[in-house]
């Protein structure tokens, strides 16, 4: 069974690929100091409580965290001995990157290009809203021509909230109103509707600059809290939670056949 990592600024994606499906996922928190074994020690419990202790025979990661990409290595080697495939620009991935400095594109880019070319043929945007929110923008023979990155909508709640004395911290929820009358209301409807808005003008733009023809490009949402903002958009397409997972299974299958 194949183990793909996903290390984030904030989580780290896990996903257990049997053949056919994902059958186990899980999310621990990025904590940048952590040790090998502390994180090898949480994945051991995991695998054994999923009755997949000494199943896993393949792993891959991306990671847009250098201190947790050494920490992972080391623990591939050390708990499930195996060495990993590591996703960066310089690997076979089948995506040609168009940007002007290919080496500083995050492998998350790389990885949801290629999951969102093989799960929509054609040109696309993806957009991911995690840590960062960001737009990928892919044309019609798959090629990566360019990211816009934005601050994601968790960390503009928390900067509100620690800087700005009097703005609690509200969930990440829609309001009934964009015109909010008390004070969780109007986060709410800056924060989500405002979110909303947003990709709104981002696909927008996008689409103006996208070489292909603007009604064939399919704009697909991912990323932790997509759930939260896509249902308050006009121009997401389709939603995709497992882009990222499946984007690292098809590179395995690509480095690896």
């Amino acid at each position: 069974m194949l183990l793909a990592i996903d290390i984030g600024n904030t989580q780290v994606a896990l996903g257990v690929w049997d053949g056919e499906n994902w059958p186990h996922q899980w999310r621990l928190r990025t904590i940048h100091n952590q040790t090998s074994d502390e994180y090898g020690t949480v994945l051991t419990t995991l695998l054994r409580e999923a009755d997949l202790s000494d199943q896993i025979t393949a792993v891959i990661l991306s990671s847009v965290v250098p201190p947790l990409t050494r920490t992972f290595r080391q623990l591939s080697r050390d708990y499930l001995h195996l060495v990993p495939i590591v996703v960066d620009s310089r690997l076979d991935t089948g995506v040609v990157i168009r940007t002007d400095h290919p080496e500083e594109v995050g492998a998350d880019r790389i990885v949801n290009t290629v999951a969102a070319y093989h799960e929509f043929p054609g040109p696309s945007i993806v957009i991911d809203i995690g840590t960062a929110t960001t737009f990928d923008v892919v044309s019609s023979a798959g090629e990566l021509l360019g990211v816009a990155i934005a601050p994601g909508l968790g960390l503009a709640a928390d900067a509100l909230s620690s800087r700005a004395a009097q703005l609690p911290q509200v969930p990440l929820e829609a309001p009934q109103h964009a015109i909010g009358r008390n004070t969780v209301e109007a986060m709410q409807s800056g924060l989500i509707l405002g979110y909303a808005s947003l990709v709104d003008g981002m696909v927008e733009r996008l689409l103006a600059e996208h070489p292909d023809d603007p009604q064939t490009v399919t704009i697909i949402g991912t990323g932790g809290l997509i759930s939260a903002v896509a249902p308050h958009t006009r121009s997401i397409n389709h939603i995709a939670p497992a882009l990222t997972l499946n984007g690292l299974r098809l590179i395995y299958e690509r480095v690896s056949a």
